[in-house]
């Protein structure tokens, strides 16, 4: 579907990352030496096993946490060493998150828990607006418990677009759905990023993912060990699973 987008426009780049986790007398390199650019409007794929760092990547350039060393930048924003309340702003102006759990409030409709995003936003989208933009417009009075799993995934990625962020990290969207589910969510996160422009990383073990993917970075014991770019994005519904 499409054309690789060629935007060189970068809006993050983490430069020799690294990450230490200590644990009494054990030290885990989580990170070792990391250097990826994430560019407008892009739709990366993160790929890796369990323990590769793709997720502690994610976790760095959400600024959820900071490398041991190395640096990571938003556009002029420098984050290596910002205080919480910088790390705070950045997250809640310009990131948008999308777990594998959900995390919606069960006593809020789908409206409502778009809602909470937007009443903390400067330029937020109605909710109802992206309801409609992963095609839950109708289910806007629905409570969590009366949605189906894929449902509810989208009512978080709605959540997490409402605010309009420059970029969305998605780790392991589809990690709890079955295929037919997960192929759907996995169309409406392409709908969001040809749509809205924002810049989408997408963390998964499912190596055929990456061929929908503008580029797949693939990890692999903290390091970055492959990177390919597809000039030919491959429709959803021609992934294997």
């Amino acid at each position: 579907m499409g054309v690789a987008k060629k935007s060189r426009d970068v809006v993050l780049a983490a430069r020799d990352v690294t990450k230490v986790y200590e644990m009494g007398e054990v030290r885990v390199h989580a990170l070792r030496g990391v250097t990826l650019e994430l560019h407008r409007s892009e739709f990366v794929v993160l790929l890796g096993a369990s323990g590769s760092g793709k997720s502690t990547l994610l976790n760095i350039i959400g600024g959820l946490d900071s490398p041991t060393s190395g640096t990571v930048r938003y556009r002029d924003q420098d984050l290596t060493h910002a205080r919480e309340r910088q790390l705070t702003a950045y997250r809640r102006e310009h990131v948008g998150f999308v777990f594998q759990f959900y995390n919606l409030i069960p006593s809020l409709t789908a409206a409502e828990n778009v809602a909470l995003v937007t009443e903390i936003s400067s330029d937020p989208m109605r909710p109802e607006a992206a309801l409609e933009l992963v095609g839950l417009g109708e289910r806007r009075d629905h409570f969590p418990a009366q949605l189906s799993g894929g449902e509810q995934q989208r009512v978080a990625i709605a959540r997490a677009i409402a605010k309009r962020p420059d970029i969305l990290l998605c780790d392991e969207p589809t990690g709890a759905l079955d295929v037919h589910t997960g192929k759907l969510v996995l169309s409406v996160l392409r709908r969001v990023n040809d749509e809205t422009g924002t810049t989408t990383a997408v963390i998964t073990h499912n190596a055929s993912i990456a061929r929908m993917a503008d580029r797949m970075v693939r990890l692999g014991d903290g390091r970055l060990v492959e990177t390919v770019v597809n000039e030919r994005r491959s429709p959803v519904e021609e992934l294997d699973w």
